[in-house]
């Protein structure tokens, strides 16, 4: 019996007692952890996407665009994308600083191509939610976080999440988020030990991850 057969065996004796057709068992059971406090599940976020090996920082709201500049700065960014919803704040003092903005849109304005993408150094976005226990955040791709692409090409992805923003554990996140969207969860820089078990960051997605948390 191969590996595969193996499996599909267990799965089926695993399931042979199950009658009751999809859509009628009712409320899918979750555990979740129940937060201290909402300071102790922010900081618990913190603590847990830098130990992803992200940069995080914590700011006023009137901070952001400083913040935003001083990640970018850190990362040799020079050509940003800026999704066309994303506050304009949060990128003036990057502009100020000699950075070059860009939108996603070429010159005939259809969306960048792959090529165009990948001459941009940076990308700067909100986020959708933080989920403390796995230091995740959620995009759902709307337009201040821009098309699902414009994260996953350049090597830096500055992102900015309001604290609140940032829930406790992983049922609270899903009960937020529309499952008709597009959505993709960061935990950390891009990364994969896939051979030789050696880490190897920005396989498939940026290699570095800034985060900055507002409020």
């Amino acid at each position: 019996m191969s590996a595969r057969e193996a499996i599909l065996a267990r799965l089926r004796e695993a399931t042979a007692d199950v009658t009751t057709p999809v859509g009628a068992r009712g409320e899918v059971p979750t555990i979740s952890a129940a937060p201290a406090s909402a300071a102790g599940t922010l900081d618990l976020f913190v603590d847990n996407v830098a130990d992803y090996r992200a940069t995080v920082v914590r700011c006023a709201p009137d901070r952001v665009g400083a913040e935003v500049a001083a990640a970018l700065a850190r990362g040799r960014a020079h050509a940003v994308l800026v999704p066309d919803g994303l506050e304009a704040t949060w990128v003036e003092p990057s502009q100020a600083a000699g950075m070059w903005l860009r939108r996603d849109a070429g010159e005939d304005g259809s969306p960048l191509s792959p090529g165009a993408l990948d001459e941009i150094d940076a990308v700067v976005t909100a986020a959708r939610v933080g989920i403390a226990t796995t230091g995740t955040i959620v995009l759902d791709h709307t337009e201040d976080q821009g098309r699902r692409a414009l994260t996953l090409v350049p090597d830096q992805h500055v992102c900015v999440i309001r604290a609140d923003q940032v829930v406790h554990d992983v049922p609270e996140a899903v009960a937020l988020l529309d499952p008709a969207r597009p959505l993709t969860w960061i935990s950390g820089p891009s990364a994969t030990s896939d051979i030789e078990l050696d880490r190897v960051e920005g396989v498939h997605g940026p290699r570095v991850l800034d985060v900055v948390v507002v409020g």
